[in-house]
């Protein structure tokens, strides 16, 4: 095998990696090959500052491109090293990827990798995910606790959850800059960014489902409605407040998403409930850890029959790889 992987799965790796989920869909990253590595940056021009005055999520963001890019990388046969912040004059030059062949490409790596086309954000109510009781364990196996720590919120926990959720909307109604955010990346369909109407939901369906950010309703027929109330399990990962534990967390969740998709579920992110400093304290009370919630996920079930939702638009690949060394063309 070749030392370095080729133009095409440079390609597809960093096209893969573009279906990450972002805050609104913002999709703040950018890779640049140079014929040796894989650089990601972050596009500030991308940040909400409104919604993410630190950049927290932002590079949670990144985060999720990069475990989706090492994904990809595994199913073809590369293992990745990566070095954070590589450059500290430069903050945006957020990791430095390179590459080695692989031993072996094991069934989960492939299955990992065709998960990535297959999961989207549902922020429609679940039913109960089904043989939870058998997949929990796998948890702690498949995310490393050096990324983040994960907590499974005990149904005892829902209606302080609930508040917390409760708190973040009404205090985020007044706040003009933070609405003005995001009517921008929700209240209109872009071409390749943002959230598109058929990804968001309507009153009547946002009232079955307690812990979510309140973004413009959709409009047309209620879905889902033999599904009464939400009955997911909330899951939350926590760690350190400093930007590689950020960017690590990103990875993490990249996984926990992934494996979820691998066994059938559907999630939905959720990063409002931790914003807001005393909305945030209230989710690390639910935890009782030392470390910091940095995002929580539903999990759940969806009936079998229902037809998948259209996957939410991401921007081309001309516009988040550059290449910097003689290579294959990029391909739209």
């Amino acid at each position: 095998m070749s030392p370095l992987p080729s133009g095409d799965t440079i390609e597809q790796a960093v096209r893969l990696s573009g279906r990450a989920p972002s805050l609104h869909n913002s999709q703040p990253w950018r890779w640049v090959f140079d014929g040796a590595a894989l650089h990601l940056y972050s596009v500030r021009e991308r940040m909400l500052p409104a919604t993410d005055a630190s950049g927290r999520q932002l590079l949670i963001s990144c985060g999720l491109a990069l475990g989706h890019l090492r994904a990809a990388l595994a199913a073809a046969g590369w293992q990745t090293r990566v070095a954070y912040f590589p450059n500290p004059t430069r903050h945006e030059h957020l990791a430095t990827v390179t590459f080695e062949p692989a031993r072996i490409v094991t069934d989960a790596d492939r299955d990992r990798a065709a998960a990535i086309e297959v999961r989207y954000t549902d922020r429609l109510p679940f039913g109960a995910p089904k043989d939870w009781r058998e997949f929990e364990p796998v948890l702690p196996v498949v995310v490393d606790p050096r990324d983040a720590v994960i907590t499974v919120l005990p149904s005892e926990a829902r209606s302080e959850l609930a508040q917390a959720s409760r708190l973040t909307a009404a205090v985020r109604r007044y706040d003009s800059s933070y609405q003005a955010e995001l009517q921008w990346w929700a209240g209109h369909s872009l071409a390749a960014e943002g959230i598109p109407p058929e990804a968001r939901i309507s009153t009547e369906e946002r009232e079955r489902v307690e812990v979510s950010r309140v973004l413009p309703a959709a409009g047309g027929e209620s879905r889902r409605t033999e599904v009464d109330e939400d009955r997911s399990v909330v899951v939350v990962l926590s760690g350190d407040d400093s930007p590689i534990d950020f960017l690590r967390c990103g990875e993490a969740l990249s996984t926990l998403l992934l494996e979820c998709t691998v066994a059938g579920y559907h999630t939905c992110p959720l990063t409002h409930v931790t914003e807001l400093p005393r909305s945030r304290a209230m989710i690390r009370a639910l935890t009782g850890r030392d470390e910091q919630p940095q995002v929580l996920v539903r999990i759940g079930s969806v009936p079998v029959s229902e037809r998948r939702l259209p996957r939410t638009p991401r921007l081309p690949l001309t516009q988040i790889l550059t290449l910097t060394a003689p290579a294959t063309a990029v391909s739209e």
